[in-house]
């Protein structure tokens, strides 16, 4: 909170907070914490990409913040999820698309060259973006080895990045308060867009950190005592 608060304004925000159960715990008033940081998160984005289980996010719905809208309803399918709750094997993420009215996306960027052209031209009536359905594996296993940091709860590459490119141009920024193993930082590292990050545990900001500069030469000393 005290991030989203002291946050510059930013084109888009996704919050992947804990779901209310197993680690991170559980608290009485989860619905109306969760409402509160959806809230503060409108008042610096003009999207923000609120994720959890259906049965969660159902209750934020109604709690939408005036001036915004729910632009989608996505769903993350994975198949190889070997945890079982209730005789239902978990096979789904709910991410709420929340949008300020009459705000731009940007499905051209799913577009191939010779789609470009042709929208680029006037010759296509519609831009075929991507499904609300996203069917990525999780990482676990063998699945997404060389993505893998050890963080518990770490989605794929392939997932943060659609939601960057629907909502965002190469240049903009990204906010994420809760970047557990910093993926949002690598997704909009690979496709040029600037990031915040922050995590309340200090494990994970260590695994972001490593993560973001395993590519450098030389880890920048300053930033490590920064973050100490």
């Amino acid at each position: 909170m005290d991030t989203l608060a002291s946050a510059p304004t930013v084109k888009a925000t996704i919050l992947d907070p804990w779901y209310n159960r197993g680690i991170g715990g559980e608290r009485d008033d989860y619905n109306e914490w969760l409402a509160e940081v959806v809230h503060a998160a409108c008042h610096v984005s003009e999207h923000v990409f609120l994720w959890g289980f259906p049965e969660i996010l159902a209750y934020q719905i109604p709690a939408i913040p005036k001036g915004f809208r729910l632009l989608a309803w996505l769903t993350w399918y994975y198949k190889n999820c070997p945890s079982v709750v209730g005789g239902w094997r978990s096979a789904q993420n709910t991410c709420l698309h929340l949008a300020v009215d009459d705000v731009a996306v940007y499905p051209e960027h799913f577009l191939n060259q010779e789609q470009l052209e042709r929208w680029k031209s006037g010759k296509m009536r519609f831009i075929p973006g991507p499904t609300s359905v996203i069917e990525t594996p999780l990482n676990i296993g063998f699945v997404g080895k060389r993505e893998q940091t050890g963080h518990p709860a770490q989605k794929p590459l392939a997932v943060i990045e659609l939601l960057v490119l629907m909502a965002t141009r190469p240049g903009n920024t990204v906010l994420d308060p809760m970047c557990g193993s910093g993926t949002t930082g690598e997704a909009c590292r690979r496709l040029q867009r600037h990031t915040i990050l922050c995590d309340s545990s200090p494990d994970y900001l260590d695994i972001t950190c490593k993560r973001l500069y395993a590519r450098r030469s030389q880890v920048d000393d300053t930033y490590g005592s920064q973050l100490e």
